[in-house]
């Protein structure tokens, strides 16, 4: 297999009532790399995101069967905590949504709901993941400023700061670039890739270059099936599957 997973999929199977949405999916996700799903709208793609942090339980009807091992846990154990799932991934939605409240109670938010009460060592903290997310020179004079003040690009770095303020160790992107303009969209690529030595990172996307530029591992769905997966490089110049083959040309979409 050649790396180290992080997140071990089993027979992965999710219905939305009677639909049939990720049939008999099973793949590891390497650890400390940049994991994209690629693939068709409605194939299945973000329905496998959020099954990592069990945000489809949100959905009605929704039913999983099979396994989603993380550190060895199977998150989709009746008897797991839903909670501890989700302290350990951050994620960014394809529009970002600060919380109603000043930019620097967004990224304190999270240490407080942990019991973070010191000040100082808030201060310090705000300071590291808006440093982190290449955001605190240019709001570093209006911290007590509304977030929703901020531009768009700057909302999703925020979102970002905000999520890796609580230390997860998986950051998840559903399309985390596509309401951003080109420069913001570049920003929070190259936040992604200075990020990977640290954190496991899965990202859902439908730009072919932007996978290319990211991905370390790729998986390819169809239709609700895992087609193929493996090295980025691999996938891209020497797919095994038809399939892939005509997703990547542009001859299917």
């Amino acid at each position: 297999m050649g790396f180290k997973s992080h997140i071990q999929v089993r027979n992965l199977n999710v219905y939305y009532g009677k639909n049939h949405v990720l049939k008999n999916i099973t793949v590891d996700i390497p650890d400390k790399k940049i994991t994209v799903i690629i693939g068709p709208s409605g194939c299945g793609k973000t329905t496998l995101l959020k099954s990592f942090n069990r945000l489809i339980d949100l959905v009605d009807g929704v039913n999983a069967t099979g396994e989603i091992l993380v550190d060895g846990v199977n998150i989709l154990d009746p008897k797991t905590e839903v909670v501890d799932v989700r302290k350990k991934m951050g994620l960014l939605s394809q529009k970002p949504y600060p919380l109603p409240m000043s930019i620097y109670d967004n990224i304190a938010y999270g240490p407080r709901i942990h019991g973070m009460r010191n000040k100082k060592e808030l201060d310090k903290i705000v300071e590291h993941y808006l440093r982190e997310a290449s955001l605190w020179e240019e709001v570093k004079e209006r911290l007590n400023e509304p977030a929703s003040g901020l531009s768009v690009g700057q909302q999703q770095r925020l979102c970002l700061a905000r999520g890796l303020a609580v230390e997860p160790e998986i950051i998840l992107g559903d399309e985390p670039t596509s309401a951003l303009d080109p420069a913001s969209s570049q920003r929070i690529e190259q936040k992604f890739l200075e990020l990977k030595n640290r954190y496991t990172i899965v990202v859902v996307t439908h730009i072919l270059r932007q996978a290319k530029r990211l991905a370390d591992y790729i998986l390819f769905l169809y239709m609700g099936e895992l087609i193929e997966h493996g090295p980025a490089q691999e996938i891209f110049e020497n797919p095994n599957q038809e399939l892939t083959r005509e997703y990547i040309r542009g001859i299917i979409s």
